[in-house]
């Protein structure tokens, strides 16, 4: 009888946890299961969005490292840029037993109070891309968003020899990584390129609302002949639609070309770049943002502790008020080095 009864126990928890199982996949968008069942800390991961070309290879590095590194993640969730759906997906994390969270909150204020109830749970956060503005995190695995504004002002103000109209894609600005870019492109152009006449247009990271603004820009200022997008991701592929239909789309050295700086490093932006489309791209480390998330969320979940300073992975480790950020290298990329193969947007599938 006693073993009747352990087989009856055993049949019910199993039952409670496909339940449970089900229920979380149904709350989880269409990132799916990846976990690997094995006996390491359980990982949450929510991926931010599916409807840009950077963050679904960041997915797909993901996937790829969870499986050949043996992670135990939980089945991951798409929080589809939207922070009431982020912190939904992190309350079924808690309750399916994570000991660490991978997230990308988009809205990097907004994040604050779940932030604070998983401090207090003792559950460690690993964020990626952006930085919390408040809340305490674990680690902050991103690469330095100043230097992508910075570095995107000093080529297009050589390219334009110091003169000319610039369109600005400005990413949200409730957005720690919106803010970087736009504070250091502005603060370059003003101190090294004052004779060039920037426009910015908020674009809250969407596609769509940059081209519709670019159309109106263009219709005003006919000579525009500079354009900074900061997520190559939402915004090449309608850019270039609009610079084609317009006759706008000059390759790069031919009269008429307006000059075409990027970030994010995926292959579409590859790809104009060799078809002078587009002039350059500063390579956001998809590849990289995937493989230290993942290894910090271990890291965490097993009690190590890191420090400020220079890391084995070629950044530096560096403090912030609610807590660290390993800044990761990211290139800038031209027609002289876009072919490189240790560029991950070469060896990715799109």
């Amino acid at each position: 009888m006693k073993l009747t009864r352990t087989r009856s126990t055993a049949t019910a928890a199993t039952a409670v946890l496909a339940v449970l199982a089900l229920a979380t996949a149904c709350n989880r968008g269409s990132a799916g299961s990846v976990g690997s069942g094995s006996d390491k800390p359980a990982i949450g991961i929510d991926v931010p969005r599916a409807d840009s070309d950077f963050w679904n290879s960041y997915a797909q590095y993901l996937k790829k490292d969870v499986r050949t590194e043996g992670i135990n993640a939980l089945p991951m969730s798409d929080s589809q840029n939207d922070v009431t759906h982020l912190v939904a997906n992190v309350q079924v994390f808690r309750n399916t037993g994570a000991k660490a969270i991978v997230m990308a909150p988009q809205d990097t204020g907004a994040i604050a109070s779940t932030l604070k109830e998983l401090s207090t749970a003792k559950i460690p956060v690993i964020s990626v891309d952006t930085r919390p503005d408040k809340g305490d995190v674990y680690m902050v695995v991103r690469a330095d968003n100043r230097a992508y504004g910075t570095k995107a002002c000093e080529f297009l103000g050589k390219q334009l020899g110091g003169e000319g109209k610039v369109a600005e894609f400005e990413g949200a600005l409730d957005s720690i990584n919106g803010r970087d870019r736009s504070e250091a492109f502005a603060a370059c152009m003003k101190e090294k390129f004052p004779k060039i006449k920037v426009f910015e247009l908020p674009t809250d990271w969407k596609g769509d609302v940059a081209s519709a603004k670019l159309q109106s820009l263009l219709a005003q200022n006919p000579d525009l002949n500079g354009i900074y997008m900061q997520a190559g991701g939402v915004f090449l592929q309608p850019t270039l639609a609009l610079l084609q239909q317009k006759g706008l789309l000059k390759p790069a050295g031919q009269k008429g070309h307006i000059t075409v700086v990027s970030n994010d490093g995926i292959p579409q932006e590859f790809d104009a770049i060799r078809k002078g489309q587009i002039d350059a791209t500063i390579s956001q480390p998809a590849d990289l943002y995937a493989k230290y998330a993942l290894y910090y969320a271990e890291a965490a979940a097993e009690g190590k502790t890191f420090k400020p300073g220079p890391t084995d992975h070629d950044s530096t480790i560096i403090k912030l008020p609610n807590g660290l950020e390993d800044q990761l290298p990211a290139p800038l990329v031209t027609k002289k080095n876009v072919d490189d193969k240790s560029l991950w947007g070469n060896n990715v599938s799109q």
